[in-house]
């Protein structure tokens, strides 16, 4: 596949952007069979070598995308105070103003500034009577909402409604892609966590040596789906360690792999570290949805993606497990919670 490469100025640097294998779900979502299978191959390569790619045709209207963009404007324009009294909690959920989080437990950056970012994290409420949601369980809590603020719920939990339905209805794909059967993923998600992270990046003329809006880092779980922005920032590393810049492509929404998959697939399917920098001029708002597993369901290493000469990497593990080490491992603020378990 040939890519196209264009040399853009980031700072006193040259970050390269690239164009990103696409993915056209059209025919696949009207449910065209013969579809399926061409697919699975773009997937697979797209996995196995960026672990980046983007999708049109992919069924969500343009005027959601733009209504959940509108409602982080909306929320982010209140004053500091208001966006406090939903400060972020030990169950992940909540408001995390700039300069409050510093990913820690990178390797592939040493991140040694605070993001200069604000996001608002919402997730999966669980039923009441949820056994873990009744004892008390770290995650398991329910959303914080601000006050003030008509309608803006209501848009919150219709985006990620929808973004979440998309990425269920690629699991097949992901199963075909690791020569499994295309149901195989279905009971890891029929109680399914995943999260939102509302995100702001205000523009900074002026930025420091190793400053960015968002340090270098690779996502938790297993899917990420990030519409594409009006504003550039996104830089993705690639296999050989070089930055570079995704071309942007009206409408698209950006798939990436997280390392939950990543170690699930032995290391097959890359989970890719990126990172955002900061834009000079222009806000930069993004509304990126993280589809993951059932949270208490144990992950073995697929069997795949193992043999005589390629044993598993990594233990047998839930993903509540591997989300509970990344959050207290890669984020500052976690230092200051000690929740029961």
């Amino acid at each position: 596949m040939n890519l196209t490469k264009v040399k853009v100025t980031v700072g006193e640097s040259k970050v390269e952007t690239r164009d990103l294998p696409l993915l056209d779900l059209g025919d696949y979502l009207s449910g065209d069979e013969s579809a399926k299978l061409a697919l699975v191959d773009e997937l697979r390569y797209a996995s196995e070598t960026v672990g980046f790619l983007a999708l049109k045709n992919h069924g969500i209207p343009q005027s959601l995308l733009d209504r959940a963009i509108a409602e982080n404007e909306r929320f982010c324009a209140l004053p500091l105070e208001e966006k406090l009294k939903i400060q972020i909690d030990q169950h992940q959920r909540g408001y995390i103003q700039p300069r409050a989080t510093r990913i820690k437990h990178s390797t592939y950056h040493d991140n040694t500034k605070f993001d200069l970012n604000e996001t608002t994290v919402f997730a999966t409420e669980y039923a009441p009577d949820n056994p873990h949601v009744m004892a008390g369980k770290q995650f398991y809590a329910q959303n914080q909402w601000p006050e003030n603020l008509p309608g803006f719920r209501e848009v919150v939990e219709e985006y990620m409604g929808a973004m979440e339905t998309l990425g269920k209805k690629l699991l097949p794909l992901w199963a075909l892609a690791l020569e499994l059967p295309e149901d195989f993923f279905q009971p890891y998600f029929q109680n399914n966590y995943s999260y939102y992270r509302m995100a702001h990046y205000p523009p900074k003329p002026d930025v420091a040596e190793n400053e960015f809006a968002l340090g270098a880092h690779a996502d938790t779980g297993f899917m990420t789906l990030l519409p594409s922005a009006d504003v550039e920032g996104l830089e993705i590393l690639d296999a050989d360690d070089v930055w570079f810049r995704p071309s942007k492509v009206a409408g698209a929404i950006h798939v990436n792999i997280g390392q939950f998959l990543e170690r699930w697939s032995n290391e097959r399917f890359r989970a890719t570290p990126h990172r955002v920098a900061i834009p000079k001029k222009d806000h930069r708002y993004t509304v990126p949805v993280f589809v993951n597993p059932d949270f208490e369901l144990v992950a073995e290493c697929l069997p795949t993606c193992q043999g005589p000469d390629n044993p598993p990497k990594y233990a047998a593990q839930s993903y509540w497990e591997f989300f509970k080490w990344y959050m207290e491992n890669s984020y500052t603020h976690y230092e200051e919670f000690h929740a029961e378990d």
